[in-house]
């Protein structure tokens, strides 16, 4: 086990090693952090977090050229709603990458699709809310999936939301690296996204953008949508949710969900054995009862 003492800005440990710190992040300074967060959006960040969280805002604190955590703090608290937004921003995880889980769009096409065609022939309507979609390739993936798999005049849409306004601007711009799009195979490239004339930029067609609404939304706050739900991808969102948060985001969840809709979570989350509105369909995902 490592022992460690913070002494003003060095971290002493166990073996006598001295480690810099620019800035000093104190136990109270730390907690304040932590409940802020849970409060605003029901994240939970436990010790182990610690040094997540003084890398990402350590960043603002040199940026508004503070010289501690303190009056970066008492800032926040005087100027709450100038700063707010980029102090969530900058706690908040963005890890995503196109047809991540690809097991979960290869079930919204083959199965998921099929039964809504059929559900659906009267009112030939179909929304699906791509909840934490981060920077888009989540819901540009939903789009690339449904896209033509619908018979013609339908009207089909996708809800894409995040407490982040920095990643929801780069979704609705719609600019991915070559990197970011290494994944794709050439048909979904060459359908689907301009490469610029370098090879390192690749923007999303105005065909496919035109599935999706991007939206900022805190789930823990009020909904403002009108109208149910067929498919809900919330998928590496609730695992910073403790349990009675996520089992009131589960129960919201049901309630906008159409009949029989579909929720799809993360690889690493689960509904728990407590849940009664949903069935298991295996690989996490689930069907509303």
């Amino acid at each position: 086990m490592t022992i460690c003492i913070v002494t003003n800005r060095h971290i002493l440990t166990a073996q006598g090693a001295t480690v810099s710190k620019e800035f000093l992040m104190t136990d109270s300074e730390f907690k304040l952090i932590v409940d802020m967060v849970y409060k605003a959006c029901g994240i939970v960040l436990g010790d182990h977090k610690r040094e997540m969280v003084y890398s990402r805002l350590v960043r603002r604190v040199r940026k508004l050229n503070f010289e501690s955590f303190a009056d970066y703090l008492l800032y926040l608290d005087e100027y709450k709603e100038e700063e707010f937004s980029h102090f969530i921003n900058s706690i908040t995880t963005n890890l995503t990458s196109f047809f991540r889980e690809n097991h979960h769009f290869e079930f919204l096409k083959d199965t998921v699709i099929p039964f809504l065609i059929n559900a659906n022939k009267h009112s030939r309507r179909v929304r699906i809310w791509s909840a934490g979609c981060s920077t888009g390739e989540e819901p540009y993936s939903i789009a690339m999936t449904i896209a033509g798999a619908f018979p013609a005049g339908w009207d089909v849409k996708v809800l894409a939301t995040d407490l982040d306004s920095n990643v929801l601007e780069k979704g609705m711009c719609g600019e991915y690296s070559a990197s970011s799009v290494n994944g794709l195979d050439q048909e979904h490239l060459k359908r689907w996204f301009l490469r610029d004339k370098d090879g390192q930029l690749y923007k999303v067609k105005p065909d496919l953008q035109k599935y999706i609404h991007f939206k900022r939304l805190n789930l823990l706050q009020d909904w403002p949508m009108s109208g149910s739900f067929d498919v809900i991808f919330c998928r590496n969102v609730v695992i910073y949710f403790d349990k009675p948060t996520k089992e009131g985001l589960f129960n919201r969840y049901a309630n906008i969900l159409s009949e029989q809709g579909f929720l799809f979570l993360g690889h690493s989350e689960s509904m728990g054995k407590d849940q009664k509105n949903f069935k298991s369909l295996g690989k996490t995902m689930y069907r509303k009862l």
